[in-house]
């Protein structure tokens, strides 16, 4: 984190990238970092996150460097915990200013969560260049108030002028894992390994049910209590509960599974998935919560999808995701307070209608954006210059 000292180092880029909380951040995060590296592989890049959060992990693994602040989001439900929140955020502010000093960073790259703020925020101060990357339909208020000084924004969605200054606005997308967004080049080997991975059959129908790393136990109860229907249809479910799931299901369902020879044949119950490009390549219609990853992923893979939006979330930005593509007959949404009764006649009403299946498909995959990662590169590109 030492600041430049050679003249070598200054032809190179230094790049901060600040955000993370969820996968949905943390993998376009990386996604950046990695386009960077291939423009210039001596580039500097120093992630910078949350104490505690998964991209203190998961940006390790993926070869970066990180550091944590001390930060944690407003708790709307248990407010008592706000308490030391300012305190927080002073700490945070305080240690990001240093980072930002230490490290001189060419430019600063917001993709949200806890540690966002107060990073991008010390940059502005600094007179740093910076750049969002908001990935949802409906913009956080951070962003919002971040937006005032940042340089650009690059978004993912249409209309997004309401919330940020039009003139700094440029779509390029959401950076998705390369091997989603080459998918589609690669169907029939991918369908092929799936098969033998998964032990399905290529023959019969399948459904993908999934509802992230860590699961949804709204879409988990209502698929639990529909398997009978995948057995009696001869439709194979292919399932990622997530991990807080995964141990209760797979004990509520043992009886199932030995009594019915046929279950094992038909549902395959992951706890993960690490290889998803092979799960969307053998898969008819998907089913999943609706978080911006997973919808820009989607929208490369081309396949029918019914979209359950987590009620979980911040302003309800899932739902705002779904529609935009319900809005223009690119998906299927069903509420998750509506989910139970509504899942199997939704299912059943959109793999037994091939049109329908045919024109989801196509026009959700013309909202895709292959190459948001070399977009994003360009305009931080443009910025540093300026």
């Amino acid at each position: 984190m030492n600041k430049r000292d050679s003249k070598e180092d200054l032809e190179h880029l230094r790049v901060i990238i600040s955000g993370g909380g969820t996968g949905g951040h943390i993998f376009p995060a990386v996604a950046i970092a990695n386009v960077i590296k291939q423009h210039d592989a001596n580039a500097k890049i120093l992630f910078v996150g949350a104490e505690g959060r998964m991209e203190m992990q998961k940006v390790p693994q993926a070869g970066y460097e990180i550091v944590g602040l001390k930060i944690a989001g407003f708790q709307r439900k248990k407010l008592w915990k706000n308490i030391t929140l300012p305190f927080k955020m002073l700490s945070s502010s305080f240690k990001a200013k240093k980072i930002l000093k230490d490290f001189a960073p060419d430019v600063v790259i917001g993709v949200g969560g806890y540690a966002s703020w107060a990073t991008l925020k010390q940059a502005q101060f600094l007179n740093i260049p910076t750049l969002l990357q908001e990935q949802n339909s409906l913009a956080g208020k951070s962003n919002q108030i971040l937006a005032k000084q940042a340089k650009r924004i690059c978004v993912a969605y249409s209309g997004m002028e309401k919330y940020f200054p039009k003139d700094k606005i440029v779509f390029t997308g959401n950076p998705v894992r390369k091997n989603i967004s080459l998918l589609r080049e690669k169907t029939a080997q991918l369908r092929e390994a799936a098969v033998k991975d998964f032990g399905l059959n290529p023959e019969k129908r399948t459904v993908l049910v999934t509802g992230g790393s860590l699961g949804a136990g709204t879409v988990n109860k209502a698929v639990e209590n529909n398997l009978q229907y995948f057995i009696d249809n001869d439709i194979q479910l292919l399932w990622q509960t997530g991990k807080f799931y995964y141990a209760g299901i797979k004990e509520r369902t043992a009886s199932l599974f030995a009594s019915n020879p046929k279950a094992k044949e038909i549902i395959k119950i992951n706890e993960f998935i690490f290889d998803m490009d092979k799960a969307y390549s053998i898969s008819d219609v998907v089913i999943a919560r609706a978080g911006a990853l997973t919808v820009s992923e989607l929208c490369l893979v081309g396949k029918p999808v019914i979209l359950v939006p987590s009620p979980n979330v911040a302003e309800d930005h899932q739902t705002k995701n779904a529609m935009a593509l319900v809005n223009k007959n690119a998906a299927i949404m069903i509420r998750d307070n509506e989910l139970q009764d509504e899942f199997a006649g939704t299912l059943n009403s959109l793999i037994n209608d091939k049109e329908k299946m045919k024109q989801l498909g196509e026009n959700i995959l013309q909202l895709g954006v292959g190459d948001a990662d070399e977009r994003i590169f360009k305009e931080i590109e443009k910025i540093i210059k300026k």
